[in-house]
């Protein structure tokens, strides 16, 4: 305990167990949003390779409860529907994972918050894009591609698997399980990929793992707001979280 006080003081580990509440309470209720919320929550009071490495493992642990939830079985259904976006995304999640030690800090924040940017924005405009049967296997090539980039820079890669599993029109209980799946072996990819590049090590895994109980608490609460309130209601509210949230780490990205 004493290395993670060293590293976040008693009262700002407060604020970021905060945070992670809320990120977790978010996810149950909508299936994603965890990773942007804590990325951009935690940014703005510490650097960004630590915010990094504290949503690594609650990441891990809240998507293999969201994957399973409706048992082993119907999570294995959906990783081999969407085995080729998994593994594109692999892929590109361990060779840019590689980049986050190496990039100042501002271009992190940029790599962050202009693709979170642009969905938002994209989702709030009402734009729903659609992809047919015919063009799925290349879509998913694409997407995966991206969406492993950018996790591995940021942790983040929510927004274009969202796009992508809106964009064939998936079921929204399917679509739920699918993202706890998509996310949770990426979050393994992440985790492996961040102890290779130095972001995930002995001094900054106590803090990962001190998120883990508040994250789970907020899962809960989400699920229960899953199963009992409107979820298009409570999904463009967040939304519109996530792009103040955004626009904040591009604003520091451009100008510090």
């Amino acid at each position: 305990m004493e290395t993670l006080f060293a590293i976040v003081p008693l009262h700002l580990l407060a604020v970021a167990a905060l945070v992670t509440l809320l990120a977790g309470t978010v996810k149950g209720a909508v299936g994603f949003a965890m990773p942007m919320i804590m990325i951009s929550g935690l940014a703005a009071f510490m650097p960004a390779d630590l915010a990094l490495a504290a949503l690594i493992i609650p990441t891990l642990v809240s998507n293999s409860v969201q994957a399973l939830r409706q048992g082993p079985q119907a999570a294995i259904q959906s990783v081999k529907r969407f085995r080729v976006f998994l593994i594109v995304g692999f892929v590109f999640l361990v060779a840019s994972a590689q980049l986050v030690v190496r990039l100042p800090q501002q271009v992190l924040f940029l790599a962050i918050g202009l693709p979170i940017v642009a969905f938002v924005g994209i989702q709030l405009a009402g734009w729903a894009p659609h992809v047919a049967e015919e063009n799925r296997t290349r879509t998913e090539v694409w997407v995966g591609a991206v969406a492993g980039a950018i996790g591995g820079l940021s942790g983040v890669w929510g927004p274009p698997t969202v796009a992508y599993l809106t964009a064939i029109r998936t079921p929204k209980a399917e679509q739920i399980r699918v993202q706890g799946v998509i996310y949770g072996l990426g979050a393994v990819a992440l985790f492996g990929a961040h102890l290779n590049s130095g972001v995930l090590r002995l001094a900054t895994m106590p803090l990962s793992l001190a998120m883990v109980p508040p994250a789970l608490a907020g899962l809960w609460l989400g699920f229960k707001l899953q199963d009992r309130m409107d979820q298009r209601l409570f999904r463009k509210a967040t939304l519109i979280v996530l792009f103040v949230a955004a626009l904040n780490l591009v604003r520091r990205g451009l100008f510090g």
